[in-house]
């Protein structure tokens, strides 16, 4: 028995996708309870797994003490718990208000907590299961112009290892998922609901000049359950996010670095285009 949040989109979807296929049995969790209902339809339809949609808001922390709880009771265990909803925010730390800040920290790194809270206990209980937090690449390097991202990704990277440190000599695994970018419509939801920056208007622009090609969620998916099966700490996908993790390791300055040479270019073209929008007839 496995739940996964923020499961009617992206790597969530995908995940729940890739356990229904291998039979089991889902609870998708999702703030967008249609949109959940309408997944786990279809999972259902194609198995030979089961599905149910669980609307969620993970900010609720006794909303998710509930659902993870009904979900134990009812299906007699929890094998899996997945914590991934989150929410991408972008711009310059100046461009960015508190609004932007406490959205970011009370969905993806709140949310994760609640998700612990709420879990850990549960697995304690019955002495097994496993939890897996979504973080980010952003997570384990100095990604600039999205910075309560990165401090959010950051904090779920250090949760997590504490945890299973403290969970392994008791029966239950933690890991943490740390993808590079991944073609999700997260990329095209940059702010969402908050105020716009020209950072977030470019999303896809940007990202693809980090990383020209988007990893799709269906293969992330496989990548962290073959982690999960294996119990793998951290797990990093695809091989261009590994190779940015190693590098940070082990050149971290030369990193932060090449972060600060990105954000040059950033403010040039943002110049030029401010430039440009100021011509007559621009």
């Amino acid at each position: 028995m496995a739940i996964v949040t923020g499961g009617a989109s992206g790597i969530g979807r995908a995940l729940a996708t890739a356990l229904v296929r291998r039979g089991g049995t889902v609870a998708v969790a999702d703030l967008d309870g249609e949109a959940a209902e309408r997944v786990a339809e279809e999972l259902r339809r194609r198995g030979p797994g089961h599905a149910e949609a669980v609307p969620l808001d993970v900010r609720d922390a006794a909303a998710v003490a509930a659902a993870y709880r009904r979900v134990r009771d009812e299906h007699g265990r929890l094998d899996l718990v997945f914590n991934n909803a989150g929410i991408a925010v972008g711009g310059l730390v100046d461009e960015l208000t508190l609004d932007h800040w406490n959205r970011t920290i009370d969905v993806n790194l709140r949310g994760v907590v609640h998700g612990v809270q709420a879990a850990y206990p549960l697995l304690l209980d019955q002495g097994f299961g496993h939890i897996v937090n979504t973080a980010s690449l952003a997570g384990l390097l100095p990604a600039p112009l999205m910075a309560p991202y990165t401090a959010t990704k950051h904090a779920v990277v250090g949760l997590s290892l504490a945890l299973r440190a403290e969970a392994a000599p008791r029966g239950v695994r933690v890991s943490v998922v740390c993808p590079g970018f991944v073609d999700t419509p997260l990329l095209d939801r940059v702010n969402a609901g908050l105020p716009d920056t020209p950072a977030s208007r470019s999303t896809r622009q940007q990202v693809r000049r980090v990383q020209p090609r988007l990893y799709s969620a269906d293969r992330l998916a496989e990548d962290v359950l073959r982690g999960v099966a294996r119990n793998r700490a951290v797990i990093v996908a695809p091989a261009s996010a590994r190779l940015a993790a190693r590098l940070t390791r082990l050149a971290p300055a030369a990193v932060v670095t090449a972060a600060g040479i990105q954000v040059r270019r950033y403010l040039r073209e943002r110049a030029v285009a401010r430039a440009a929008e100021a011509r007559p007839g621009g």
